[in-house]
Protein backbone atom coordinates (compact mmCIF):
# COMPACT_ATOMS: atom_id res chain seq x y z
CA UNK A 1 0.00 0.00 0.00
CA UNK A 2 2.87 2.35 0.83
CA UNK A 3 4.41 1.74 -2.60
CA UNK A 4 1.07 2.37 -4.33
CA UNK A 5 0.58 5.60 -2.40
CA UNK A 6 4.09 6.69 -3.30
CA UNK A 7 3.50 5.99 -6.99
CA UNK A 8 0.14 7.79 -6.99
CA UNK A 9 1.61 10.76 -5.13
CA UNK A 10 4.52 10.99 -7.56
CA UNK A 11 2.22 10.86 -10.56
CA UNK A 12 0.00 13.58 -9.09
CA UNK A 13 3.01 15.77 -8.45
CA UNK A 14 4.20 15.31 -12.02
CA UNK A 15 0.80 16.26 -13.40
CA UNK A 16 0.69 19.36 -11.19
CA UNK A 17 4.14 20.43 -12.40
CA UNK A 18 3.12 19.97 -16.04
CA UNK A 19 -0.02 22.08 -15.44
CA UNK A 20 2.08 24.89 -13.96
CA UNK A 21 4.49 24.79 -16.93
CA UNK A 22 1.65 24.84 -19.47
CA UNK A 23 -0.03 27.72 -17.62
CA UNK A 24 3.19 29.72 -17.63
CA UNK A 25 3.70 29.04 -21.36
CA UNK A 26 0.13 30.21 -22.15
CA UNK A 27 0.59 33.40 -20.07
CA UNK A 28 3.91 34.23 -21.78
CA UNK A 29 2.44 33.68 -25.24
CA UNK A 30 -0.56 35.92 -24.45
CA UNK A 31 1.66 38.74 -23.15
CA UNK A 32 3.91 38.53 -26.21
CA UNK A 33 0.91 38.66 -28.54
CA UNK A 34 -0.47 41.77 -26.82
CA UNK A 35 2.88 43.57 -26.77
CA UNK A 36 3.35 42.98 -30.50
CA UNK A 37 0.01 44.65 -31.25
CA UNK A 38 0.58 47.82 -29.25
CA UNK A 39 4.10 48.76 -28.26
CA UNK A 40 6.93 51.04 -29.31
CA UNK A 41 8.52 48.45 -31.55
CA UNK A 42 5.79 45.90 -32.28
CA UNK A 43 3.53 45.82 -35.30
CA UNK A 44 -0.25 45.83 -35.27
CA UNK A 45 -2.31 42.99 -36.67
CA UNK A 46 -0.89 42.27 -40.15
CA UNK A 47 -4.23 40.88 -41.35
CA UNK A 48 -6.11 44.09 -40.57
CA UNK A 49 -4.85 46.02 -43.60
CA UNK A 50 -5.58 43.05 -45.86
CA UNK A 51 -9.13 42.89 -44.49
CA UNK A 52 -9.50 46.65 -44.97
CA UNK A 53 -8.38 46.40 -48.60
CA UNK A 54 -11.04 43.71 -49.09
CA UNK A 55 -13.60 46.05 -47.51
CA UNK A 56 -13.87 44.10 -44.24
CA UNK A 57 -12.57 45.82 -41.11
CA UNK A 58 -11.53 44.28 -37.81
CA UNK A 59 -14.22 44.30 -35.15
CA UNK A 60 -13.92 46.42 -32.02
CA UNK A 61 -16.03 46.97 -28.95
CA UNK A 62 -16.33 50.41 -27.38
CA UNK A 63 -14.87 50.74 -23.90
CA UNK A 64 -15.42 53.35 -21.22
CA UNK A 65 -12.15 55.24 -21.76
CA UNK A 66 -10.82 57.31 -24.67
CA UNK A 67 -7.45 55.55 -24.36
CA UNK A 68 -6.89 51.84 -24.19
CA UNK A 69 -6.60 48.62 -26.22
CA UNK A 70 -10.26 48.59 -27.24
CA UNK A 71 -9.62 50.22 -30.63
CA UNK A 72 -11.36 53.23 -32.14
CA UNK A 73 -14.52 54.42 -30.44
CA UNK A 74 -17.60 55.61 -32.25
CA UNK A 75 -18.66 59.01 -30.91
CA UNK A 76 -22.03 60.67 -31.33
CA UNK A 77 -22.26 63.97 -33.20
CA UNK A 78 -23.85 65.53 -30.14
CA UNK A 79 -20.74 64.69 -28.09
CA UNK A 80 -18.38 66.30 -30.60
CA UNK A 81 -20.59 69.37 -30.96
CA UNK A 82 -20.56 69.84 -27.22
CA UNK A 83 -16.78 69.29 -27.10
CA UNK A 84 -16.15 72.00 -29.73
CA UNK A 85 -18.93 74.42 -28.73
CA UNK A 86 -20.90 73.54 -31.88
CA UNK A 87 -17.71 73.57 -33.97
CA UNK A 88 -17.25 77.24 -33.14
CA UNK A 89 -14.63 79.33 -34.92
CA UNK A 90 -12.90 79.81 -31.56
CA UNK A 91 -12.31 76.04 -31.47
CA UNK A 92 -10.79 75.95 -34.97
CA UNK A 93 -7.04 75.36 -34.77
CA UNK A 94 -6.03 74.35 -38.28
CA UNK A 95 -6.69 72.86 -41.68
CA UNK A 96 -5.20 69.68 -43.08
CA UNK A 97 -5.58 67.03 -45.75
CA UNK A 98 -8.69 65.67 -44.04
CA UNK A 99 -10.31 69.08 -43.63
CA UNK A 100 -10.84 71.50 -40.74
CA UNK A 101 -9.24 70.69 -37.38
CA UNK A 102 -10.91 71.63 -34.08
CA UNK A 103 -9.74 71.51 -30.49
CA UNK A 104 -12.29 70.06 -28.09
CA UNK A 105 -12.82 68.84 -24.55
CA UNK A 106 -14.29 65.36 -24.78
CA UNK A 107 -15.06 63.53 -21.54
CA UNK A 108 -12.50 65.66 -19.68
CA UNK A 109 -9.82 64.89 -22.28
CA UNK A 110 -8.50 67.50 -24.74
CA UNK A 111 -8.69 66.12 -28.27
CA UNK A 112 -8.20 67.21 -31.88
CA UNK A 113 -11.17 66.59 -34.19
CA UNK A 114 -10.73 66.52 -37.97
CA UNK A 115 -13.85 67.06 -40.05
CA UNK A 116 -14.34 65.96 -43.65
CA UNK A 117 -17.61 66.22 -45.64
CA UNK A 118 -18.98 62.81 -46.57
CA UNK A 119 -21.74 60.28 -46.19
CA UNK A 120 -21.46 57.21 -43.89
CA UNK A 121 -19.40 54.46 -45.49
CA UNK A 122 -18.28 51.05 -44.18
CA UNK A 123 -14.84 51.58 -45.79
CA UNK A 124 -14.32 54.60 -43.55
CA UNK A 125 -15.09 52.62 -40.40
CA UNK A 126 -12.88 49.71 -41.49
CA UNK A 127 -10.00 52.09 -42.19
CA UNK A 128 -10.36 53.85 -38.85
CA UNK A 129 -10.41 50.54 -37.00
CA UNK A 130 -7.19 49.46 -38.68
CA UNK A 131 -5.39 52.77 -38.11
CA UNK A 132 -6.41 52.92 -34.45
CA UNK A 133 -4.64 49.62 -33.85
CA UNK A 134 -1.29 51.11 -34.90
CA UNK A 135 0.24 52.24 -31.62
CA UNK A 136 3.70 53.79 -31.27
CA UNK A 137 5.33 56.41 -29.09
CA UNK A 138 6.12 58.54 -32.14
CA UNK A 139 2.73 58.36 -33.85
CA UNK A 140 -0.30 60.51 -33.01
CA UNK A 141 -2.97 58.21 -31.54
CA UNK A 142 -6.30 57.89 -33.33
CA UNK A 143 -8.98 57.61 -30.64
CA UNK A 144 -12.23 57.37 -32.58
CA UNK A 145 -14.57 58.55 -35.29
CA UNK A 146 -18.04 59.83 -36.11
CA UNK A 147 -20.20 59.63 -39.25
CA UNK A 148 -23.14 61.93 -38.76
CA UNK A 149 -24.47 65.27 -39.95
CA UNK A 150 -23.01 64.92 -43.44
CA UNK A 151 -19.45 64.64 -42.10
CA UNK A 152 -16.84 62.00 -41.43
CA UNK A 153 -14.76 62.92 -38.38
CA UNK A 154 -11.55 61.60 -36.85
CA UNK A 155 -10.78 62.12 -33.15
CA UNK A 156 -7.07 62.24 -32.24
CA UNK A 157 -5.04 62.88 -29.13
CA UNK A 158 -4.18 66.57 -28.79
CA UNK A 159 -0.55 67.69 -28.67
CA UNK A 160 -0.20 71.08 -26.94
CA UNK A 161 2.97 72.24 -28.69
CA UNK A 162 1.53 71.85 -32.18
CA UNK A 163 3.50 71.23 -35.36
CA UNK A 164 7.17 71.90 -35.99
CA UNK A 165 6.18 74.66 -38.40
CA UNK A 166 5.26 76.79 -35.38
CA UNK A 167 8.72 76.36 -33.88
CA UNK A 168 10.76 76.76 -37.06
CA UNK A 169 9.08 79.48 -39.08
CA UNK A 170 7.34 81.49 -36.34
CA UNK A 171 4.91 84.35 -36.68
CA UNK A 172 6.57 86.97 -34.52
CA UNK A 173 7.48 90.55 -35.12
CA UNK A 174 10.36 91.80 -37.22
CA UNK A 175 13.70 91.31 -35.49
CA UNK A 176 17.15 91.88 -36.88
CA UNK A 177 20.04 89.57 -36.12
CA UNK A 178 21.58 90.63 -32.84
CA UNK A 179 24.91 92.41 -32.63
CA UNK A 180 26.63 89.35 -31.17
CA UNK A 181 25.82 87.38 -34.31
CA UNK A 182 26.96 90.29 -36.49
CA UNK A 183 30.28 90.37 -34.63
CA UNK A 184 30.80 86.64 -35.06
CA UNK A 185 29.96 86.95 -38.74
CA UNK A 186 32.88 89.35 -39.13
CA UNK A 187 35.25 87.23 -37.04
CA UNK A 188 34.45 83.89 -38.64
CA UNK A 189 33.05 82.71 -41.94
CA UNK A 190 29.66 81.96 -40.44
CA UNK A 191 27.50 80.03 -42.84
CA UNK A 192 24.15 80.72 -41.23
CA UNK A 193 20.90 81.89 -42.73
CA UNK A 194 19.88 85.52 -42.74
CA UNK A 195 16.99 86.53 -40.50
CA UNK A 196 13.68 86.08 -42.27
CA UNK A 197 11.95 88.63 -40.06
CA UNK A 198 9.73 85.97 -38.50
CA UNK A 199 11.12 84.89 -35.15
CA UNK A 200 9.79 81.58 -33.86
CA UNK A 201 8.67 81.55 -30.22
CA UNK A 202 10.91 78.59 -29.37
CA UNK A 203 14.69 78.43 -29.72
CA UNK A 204 15.39 74.80 -30.47
CA UNK A 205 19.06 73.92 -30.27
CA UNK A 206 20.68 71.49 -32.66
CA UNK A 207 20.52 68.54 -30.22
CA UNK A 208 16.81 69.16 -29.71
CA UNK A 209 16.18 69.24 -33.44
CA UNK A 210 18.12 65.99 -33.79
CA UNK A 211 15.91 64.38 -31.11
CA UNK A 212 12.78 65.56 -32.92
CA UNK A 213 14.12 64.23 -36.23
CA UNK A 214 14.94 60.90 -34.60
CA UNK A 215 11.45 60.60 -33.13
CA UNK A 216 9.81 61.32 -36.48
CA UNK A 217 12.15 58.83 -38.18
CA UNK A 218 11.17 56.13 -35.71
CA UNK A 219 7.50 56.83 -36.35
CA UNK A 220 7.94 56.40 -40.10
CA UNK A 221 10.15 53.36 -39.52
CA UNK A 222 7.33 51.72 -37.55
CA UNK A 223 4.85 52.36 -40.36
CA UNK A 224 7.22 50.88 -42.94
CA UNK A 225 7.81 47.86 -40.70
CA UNK A 226 4.14 46.84 -40.69
CA UNK A 227 3.12 43.83 -42.77
CA UNK A 228 2.20 45.03 -45.33
CA UNK A 229 4.03 48.38 -44.98
CA UNK A 230 1.94 51.51 -44.49
CA UNK A 231 3.29 54.40 -46.57
CA UNK A 232 2.49 57.83 -45.17
CA UNK A 233 2.29 59.59 -48.59
CA UNK A 234 1.97 63.04 -47.02
CA UNK A 235 4.89 63.38 -44.63
CA UNK A 236 5.95 67.00 -44.09
CA UNK A 237 7.06 69.41 -41.38
CA UNK A 238 3.44 70.31 -40.65
CA UNK A 239 2.71 66.65 -39.86
CA UNK A 240 5.44 66.40 -37.23
CA UNK A 241 3.81 67.37 -33.93
CA UNK A 242 5.47 67.75 -30.53
CA UNK A 243 4.00 67.12 -27.09
CA UNK A 244 4.63 69.02 -23.85
CA UNK A 245 8.07 67.37 -23.57
CA UNK A 246 8.88 68.01 -27.24
CA UNK A 247 8.61 64.33 -28.10
CA UNK A 248 7.93 64.14 -31.84
CA UNK A 249 4.87 62.34 -33.15
CA UNK A 250 3.98 61.83 -36.80
CA UNK A 251 0.42 62.91 -37.62
CA UNK A 252 -1.98 61.77 -40.36
CA UNK A 253 -0.50 58.29 -40.75
CA UNK A 254 -2.80 56.41 -43.11
CA UNK A 255 -5.06 59.40 -43.78
CA UNK A 256 -4.06 59.53 -47.44
CA UNK A 257 -5.09 55.89 -47.85
CA UNK A 258 -8.31 56.60 -45.98
CA UNK A 259 -9.12 59.48 -48.32
CA UNK A 260 -8.50 57.25 -51.32
CA UNK A 261 -11.18 54.90 -49.98
CA UNK A 262 -13.85 57.56 -49.47
CA UNK A 263 -13.04 60.37 -51.93
CA UNK A 264 -15.40 59.05 -54.60
CA UNK A 265 -18.34 59.76 -52.29
CA UNK A 266 -17.26 63.26 -51.30
CA UNK A 267 -14.91 66.04 -52.47
CA UNK A 268 -11.29 65.48 -51.50
CA UNK A 269 -9.43 67.93 -49.30
CA UNK A 270 -6.04 66.65 -50.38
CA UNK A 271 -3.80 69.46 -51.57
CA UNK A 272 -3.27 69.51 -55.31
CA UNK A 273 0.38 70.46 -54.81
CA UNK A 274 2.54 68.70 -52.23
CA UNK A 275 5.96 70.28 -52.28
CA UNK A 276 7.36 67.52 -50.03
CA UNK A 277 6.36 64.85 -52.55
CA UNK A 278 9.04 62.79 -54.24
CA UNK A 279 9.28 63.89 -57.91
CA UNK A 280 9.55 60.21 -58.89
CA UNK A 281 5.96 59.61 -57.73
CA UNK A 282 4.62 61.58 -60.69
CA UNK A 283 6.90 59.69 -63.06
CA UNK A 284 6.28 56.19 -61.67
CA UNK A 285 2.65 56.79 -60.73
CA UNK A 286 2.89 55.19 -57.29
CA UNK A 287 4.20 55.70 -53.78
CA UNK A 288 6.79 53.49 -52.09
CA UNK A 289 8.71 53.61 -48.83
CA UNK A 290 11.42 55.61 -50.63
CA UNK A 291 8.82 58.32 -51.33
CA UNK A 292 8.49 58.87 -47.58
CA UNK A 293 12.28 58.88 -47.26
CA UNK A 294 12.50 61.73 -49.79
CA UNK A 295 9.92 63.73 -47.85
CA UNK A 296 11.85 63.09 -44.65
CA UNK A 297 14.99 64.47 -46.30
CA UNK A 298 13.14 67.71 -47.08
CA UNK A 299 12.06 67.83 -43.42
CA UNK A 300 15.69 67.48 -42.32
CA UNK A 301 16.68 70.44 -44.51
CA UNK A 302 13.98 72.55 -42.86
CA UNK A 303 15.29 71.58 -39.42
CA UNK A 304 18.75 72.74 -40.51
CA UNK A 305 17.70 76.01 -42.13
CA UNK A 306 14.75 76.90 -39.93
CA UNK A 307 12.92 78.01 -43.06
CA UNK A 308 10.21 76.74 -45.38
CA UNK A 309 12.53 75.12 -47.92
CA UNK A 310 10.28 72.54 -49.56
CA UNK A 311 8.99 75.00 -52.15
CA UNK A 312 12.54 75.78 -53.28
CA UNK A 313 13.69 72.18 -53.71
CA UNK A 314 10.55 70.61 -55.16
CA UNK A 315 11.40 70.87 -58.84
CA UNK A 316 15.13 70.10 -58.80
CA UNK A 317 14.79 66.44 -59.68
CA UNK A 318 18.50 65.53 -59.75
CA UNK A 319 21.36 65.01 -57.33
CA UNK A 320 23.50 67.61 -59.07
CA UNK A 321 20.95 70.43 -58.93
CA UNK A 322 20.16 69.71 -55.27
CA UNK A 323 23.83 69.72 -54.25
CA UNK A 324 24.47 72.88 -56.24
CA UNK A 325 21.57 74.57 -54.46
CA UNK A 326 22.97 73.64 -51.04
CA UNK A 327 26.47 74.74 -52.02
CA UNK A 328 25.24 78.10 -53.28
CA UNK A 329 23.34 78.69 -50.04
CA UNK A 330 26.42 77.79 -48.00
CA UNK A 331 28.65 80.15 -49.97
CA UNK A 332 26.13 82.97 -49.41
CA UNK A 333 26.06 82.46 -45.63
CA UNK A 334 22.40 81.58 -46.01
CA UNK A 335 21.83 77.96 -45.09
CA UNK A 336 22.14 77.04 -41.40
CA UNK A 337 19.55 78.64 -39.10
CA UNK A 338 21.18 81.60 -37.30
CA UNK A 339 19.48 80.51 -34.06
CA UNK A 340 21.68 77.40 -34.03
CA UNK A 341 24.92 79.38 -33.69
CA UNK A 342 27.02 77.96 -30.87
CA UNK A 343 24.85 74.86 -30.37
CA UNK A 344 26.31 72.49 -32.98
CA UNK A 345 29.63 70.97 -33.99
CA UNK A 346 30.93 71.19 -37.53
CA UNK A 347 30.95 67.40 -37.82
CA UNK A 348 27.36 67.15 -36.63
CA UNK A 349 25.90 69.74 -39.00
CA UNK A 350 27.85 68.27 -41.93
CA UNK A 351 26.61 64.75 -41.17
CA UNK A 352 23.01 65.93 -40.95
CA UNK A 353 23.21 67.79 -44.27
CA UNK A 354 24.74 64.75 -45.92
CA UNK A 355 22.00 62.51 -44.51
CA UNK A 356 19.31 64.85 -45.83
CA UNK A 357 20.85 64.73 -49.31
CA UNK A 358 21.10 60.92 -49.18
CA UNK A 359 17.39 60.75 -48.34
CA UNK A 360 16.64 62.88 -51.42
CA UNK A 361 18.92 60.99 -53.82
CA UNK A 362 17.92 60.03 -57.35
CA UNK A 363 17.00 57.39 -58.31
CA UNK A 364 14.93 56.43 -55.27
CA UNK A 365 16.53 52.99 -54.79
CA UNK A 366 19.74 54.75 -53.75
CA UNK A 367 18.06 56.21 -50.67
CA UNK A 368 18.53 54.61 -47.24
CA UNK A 369 15.53 53.00 -45.56
CA UNK A 370 14.03 54.65 -42.48
CA UNK A 371 15.68 52.18 -40.13
CA UNK A 372 19.10 53.17 -41.48
CA UNK A 373 18.11 56.85 -41.21
CA UNK A 374 17.09 56.35 -37.57
CA UNK A 375 20.38 54.66 -36.72
CA UNK A 376 22.40 57.46 -38.35
CA UNK A 377 20.42 60.18 -36.58
CA UNK A 378 20.96 58.44 -33.26
CA UNK A 379 24.71 58.29 -33.94
CA UNK A 380 24.84 62.00 -34.82
CA UNK A 381 22.84 62.92 -31.73
CA UNK A 382 25.03 60.85 -29.41
CA UNK A 383 28.16 62.47 -30.83
CA UNK A 384 26.64 65.93 -30.44
CA UNK A 385 25.65 65.19 -26.84
CA UNK A 386 29.19 64.09 -26.04
CA UNK A 387 30.90 67.01 -27.78
CA UNK A 388 28.60 69.89 -26.74
CA UNK A 389 27.28 68.72 -23.38
CA UNK A 390 30.19 66.74 -21.93
CA UNK A 391 33.12 68.55 -23.58
CA UNK A 392 31.36 71.89 -24.01
CA UNK A 393 32.26 72.29 -27.67
CA UNK A 394 30.11 74.31 -30.07
CA UNK A 395 30.88 76.22 -33.20
CA UNK A 396 29.65 79.22 -35.11
CA UNK A 397 31.51 78.05 -38.16
CA UNK A 398 30.66 75.55 -40.85
CA UNK A 399 32.79 74.32 -43.71
CA UNK A 400 32.60 75.71 -47.20
CA UNK A 401 30.44 73.84 -49.67
CA UNK A 402 33.58 72.50 -51.35
CA UNK A 403 34.75 71.09 -47.99
CA UNK A 404 31.34 69.73 -47.11
CA UNK A 405 31.02 67.61 -50.23
CA UNK A 406 34.66 66.57 -50.48
CA UNK A 407 35.17 62.85 -50.14
CA UNK A 408 36.79 61.67 -46.93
Amino acid sequence: MVKVATIVGGAAGTLALMAVIMGFFWFFKSCKSFSNRASETGSSDPSALTEWNRGVGPSSSAGPSLYGPQGAREFMLEELEQATKQFAESSLIGYGSFGLVYKGLLRDVVVAIKRHPGIPRPEFVAGVMYLSEIQHRNLVTLLGYCQEGGSQMLVYEYLPNGSMCNHLYGNGSLNKIDSLHDTMALTFRVFVSADTGREAPTRLEFKERLSIALGAARGLCHLHGLKPPLIHKNFKTGNVLVDEDFIAKVADAGVSMLLEKIEEASPSYTSSVNVFQDPEVEVLGSFTETSDVYSFGAFLLELITGQDEAMHINYMGSNESLIQWVQSRLSCNDFVDHRLVGSFTMAGIKDMIKLALKCMSFPGERRPDMNTVSIELERIRENEMEMTTVKGEGTAKIALGSELFASK
